[in-house]
Parts: C-alpha cells; sequence; structure tokens
C-alpha cells in the first residue's frame, strides 16, 4: 500500500511536469516565432516586376500550350515585355527587382525572349536556337499581339529590333538587380549563362538571381555557389528543413542566400510568417517574394484591391504584373 501510494504520487509529479514542459514549449513556440515583437524600422516592401512592364491577359483557363499573346488586355501602355524599353519603364516606375525570360541562341548568345518558339508572338517561325542574335532582331516580337480576337494587331510593325541579348540588358543596367528565369531544361543553357555570369564582377553577381526547373539550376549552383537560385528541389529542400526545425529560430543551411518565391496561402503556414519569417530571411542573406493565386502561373499582385491581401508591414517581396499601377502606393506609404 505505502509502495503503491508512492508510485502514484510520483506519477502525479511526473504528470504535472510534462504538462508544464509542453505548456511552455508551447508558449516558446508562440512567442518566437510571433511578429509582435519585430521592429519593422524603416524596411519596406521590395517590387519584382514580372518581364519589365508588359502587356497582361486574363488567366482564366489558360495552359502552357496557351498563346498568350493573343489574347491581352486592351493595352493601356506601349511596352512589350522581355525589352529594354519595358524594363527601363519598369524601374522607372518603381520596381527594385525586374524579371525576365533567356532562350539560348544559334550562335551561343542569351535572347531574352519568352518563347522557344517563334510563332507565337513573331512574324519568324522555328525555334529561337536555329537564329543567331543578328537574326533574331529582324523578327517583330508584336506581331501576333491582339486584344480582339485578330481584327486589329496594335503592336505590327513596332517591335522589329526590339528583342535584346542578355549582355546588353546587362551592359544597359549595370548596377539593377534581376530574376533570370532560365525557360529550357537543357544544361547546355545552364552552362553558357553560367560561363556569361562567371565573367561579371562579384559584386555584380550579388544583384542577380536564377530561377529555373531543377537539372539547369543544380548546373548553375554548381558552377557559381555563392549566386542566389531557385528550383523546384531547392525550393522543397528549404521549405521541408524550415518547417521541420525553423520553430526554433534556427535558419538551417538550405534557407540561406538563397531565393524563395511562394503564393502568400502557403507562405501563412511558415514559422514566424509574416515579420519574424521575414526578419530570419533577412539575416539569412535571403529574399522573399510573394505571388498570387496558387502559383501554377504568374499571377501578381496588380491592383490596389490586390494589395489589401498583404499583411501589414510586411517587407518582403511582391510580384507584379503591373508595376505601373501598384509602385506609387508604396512610395506614398498609403497602403
Amino acid at each position: 500500500m505505502l509502495l503503491g501510494g508512492k508510485m502514484n504520487k510520483l506519477r502525479k509529479v511526473m504528470k504535472k511536469k510534462i504538462t508544464w514542459f509542453f505548456i511552455l514549449l508551447v508558449a516558446f513556440i508562440y512567442v518566437n516565432n510571433s511578429s509582435f515583437l519585430v521592429k519593422h524600422g524603416n524596411k519596406k516592401s521590395f517590387l519584382l516586376a514580372h518581364r519589365g512592364l508588359a502587356q497582361t491577359f486574363p488567366m482564366e483557363g489558360i495552359t502552357g500550350e496557351t498563346n498568350t499573346a493573343q489574347r491581352i488586355y486592351k493595352p493601356e501602355h506601349p511596352y512589350l515585355e522581355n525589352t529594354i524599353p519595358s524594363m527601363e519603364a519598369a524601374f522607372k516606375a518603381g520596381a527594385d527587382i525586374v524579371e525576365f525570360d533567356v532562350q539560348l541562341t544559334k550562335d551561343g548568345q542569351m535572347a531574352i525572349f519568352h518563347d522557344a518558339s517563334l510563332e507565337y508572338r513573331t512574324n519568324g517561325k522555328g525555334n529561337i536556337r536555329e537564329y543567331t542574335m543578328k537574326e533574331l532582331k529582324k523578327f517583330d516580337i508584336g506581331y501576333g499581339y491582339t486584344a480582339d480576337n485578330g481584327k486589329t494587331f496594335p503592336f505590327r510593325g513596332k517591335g522589329i529590333d526590339l528583342m535584346p541579348s542578355l549582355d546588353e540588358v546587362m551592359n544597359y543596367f549595370p548596377k539593377s538587380s534581376f530574376l533570370i528565369h532560365i525557360k529550357s531544361n537543357d544544361a547546355k543553357e545552364s552552362e553558357v549563362l553560367a560561363e556569361y555570369l562567371n565573367n561579371l564582377p562579384k559584386d555584380r553577381l550579388t544583384k542577380l538571381i536564377v530561377y529555373g526547373a531543377n537539372e539547369p539550376i543544380d548546373v548553375i549552383k554548381k558552377k557559381i555557389p555563392d549566386l542566389r537560385v531557385m528550383s523546384k528541389a531547392t525550393m522543397k529542400k528549404a521549405l521541408i528543413s524550415y518547417l521541420a526545425i525553423g520553430w526554433t529560430g534556427y535558419m538551417p543551411a538550405s534557407m540561406k542566400n538563397t531565393y524563395l518565391h511562394l503564393p502568400q496561402k502557403y507562405a501563412r503556414v511558415l514559422w514566424g510568417w509574416p515579420n519574424r519569417f521575414i526578419q530570419r530571411m533577412d539575416d539569412a542573406n535571403s529574399l522573399f517574394v510573394i505571388v498570387a493565386g496558387d502559383g501554377q502561373w504568374s499571377e501578381g499582385f496588380d491592383t490596389v484591391e490586390d494589395l489589401k491581401q498583404i499583411p501589414a508591414n510586411y517587407s518582403g517581396g511582391i510580384w507584379t504584373n503591373r508595376i505601373d499601377r501598384i509602385a506609387h502606393l508604396f512610395k506614398s506609404n498609403d497602403r
């Protein structure tokens, strides 16, 4: 009886200690991942302009094969995506980073163009890889754009000599920040890009990010270890490791010196979202950008109404397709 009484008392003590342990653990996790103690200072959101200042289109029903040039909205500005004028307009409007797409040419240069094929947007035929950079400049990259099912083509004749090379963009914007999208899964393309980037000054590389499919990005990362990159593989590794141990405040190696973009609805599950998480990314020399929609396509925060979805005091990146519509709100602090 005496022994049984002691055992019951011991069990009660242990149960009480375990209960307190879990209470303290939950309290620690809550406080350690709360944003209310984060000092905001003067840091503000940064804006990423997708394809510069481009013609936009409805996202409903699109697939990987959709010719988006044939379904644009009625033009509100004269710019065509992935061109130096569109990038310049985006930066002047207030973009901090501009995203563009690269394709390998016949003569081993990197052309700035969205599609591997020329048929959708230009008056050319075949693939980018079948032409030299000099030959590509002869095509009219505004040829295929229409907002009324082919009745009119408002940009025909206006896109000749507008397809730039990567070298032209880097020389025209020597200090600007860019997100470079490798469109191909071919390792050769990433090797050409890596060789080009490796010849740039190291301080220039700090303002560049490269993203794309797993294999090309793996090649880029091996050749330029300090460059910020993103693929599905790097993102998956980073997020799984962070979800496993990020509640402690520790940033795993896969979250350091990297780049991530995620739809906001998924970002909400990240430990410390939003402000504590962004602070950790800053401390890890990493960049984080939220995109709209479900992440399948390049939906952006393109209107004043869209911006109302973003958490208060959010200081990470914001993906937009209409930098001209939203940038002024950040300059005026009216959000």
